[in-house]
């Protein structure tokens, strides 16, 4: 059996992850989970933004509203076509969800699974960086992020160890939409500032980092990945 293994060795290896290193802004998405008029977990989707950009990130929010309820069928539809654009152009990802009932909303939920694990040979979420938060309207919780990181890992992506939950969320933003200056805000500094280098040091060696023997062994035997049909 051991015959069949992939050829790895140390110095393969280190050879393989020696590549060429990129110098454009990463491209961070930001996906948020709310439909409401106000809406928290928007807020801090674009305070995201405001402190990724000065990092020097591009950065794309996709907005939910408008996004079919998920049923397989929709492929077409311009806002489905539009997400799946966006996680192709992905480096990076910032998850943001508030907390119902215990866990992830509906409206984030739908748009992680509107985003396909694999289309062909063609990964949209696979080998990115990603970043998860979550909203809470009353104390501190962590279920949310929790879930999302479970998420992360299902759809292939490298979940960075910091993360932010950020309580009572309607009291850490002032009128005009900005995070208030607090041990919350420093800590959602502290993730992005993690995710940034994360994403520079990943992003040129996801091909050596995501190979894996069984779909190599697919592709030899059949010349394309088996598609996954999901439950």
């Amino acid at each position: 059996m051991e015959q069949d293994l992939p050829q790895h060795s140390v110095q393969s290896v280190l050879e393989q992850l020696e590549r060429p290193v990129s110098t454009h802004p990463p491209r961070v998405l930001i996906l948020y989970g709310s439909l409401r008029d106000v809406s928290f977990s928007r807020k801090l989707a674009l305070e995201c933004e405001r402190v990724l950009t000065a990092f020097g990130a591009e950065v794309r929010i996709f907005d939910p509203h408008g996004l079919p309820v998920f049923d397989r069928s929709s492929n077409d539809h311009p806002e489905v076509v539009r997400l799946r654009a966006l996680s192709l152009w992905s480096e990076a990802h910032v998850w943001i969800s508030p907390e119902q009932h215990g866990s992830v909303a509906a409206a984030f939920k739908n748009q992680i699974d509107w985003i396909p694990l694999e289309d062909g040979a063609v990964r949209p979420s696979q080998g990115r960086a990603l970043a998860v938060m979550q909203v809470c309207g009353g104390s501190q919780s962590f279920n949310a992020v929790n879930q999302l990181r479970i998420l992360g890992r299902w759809m292939r992506m490298f979940t960075i160890p910091n993360q932010s939950s950020v309580a009572k969320a309607w009291q850490e933003f002032d009128d005009d939409g900005r995070m208030k200056p607090s041990s919350f805000r420093d800590r959602v500094v502290d993730v992005l500032e993690e995710l940034f280098r994360v994403t520079l040091l990943i992003r040129d060696r996801v091909p050596t980092l995501s190979t894996r023997y069984s779909e190599q062994k697919q592709l030899r035997a059949q010349g394309a990945l088996t598609k996954g049909l999901g439950v």
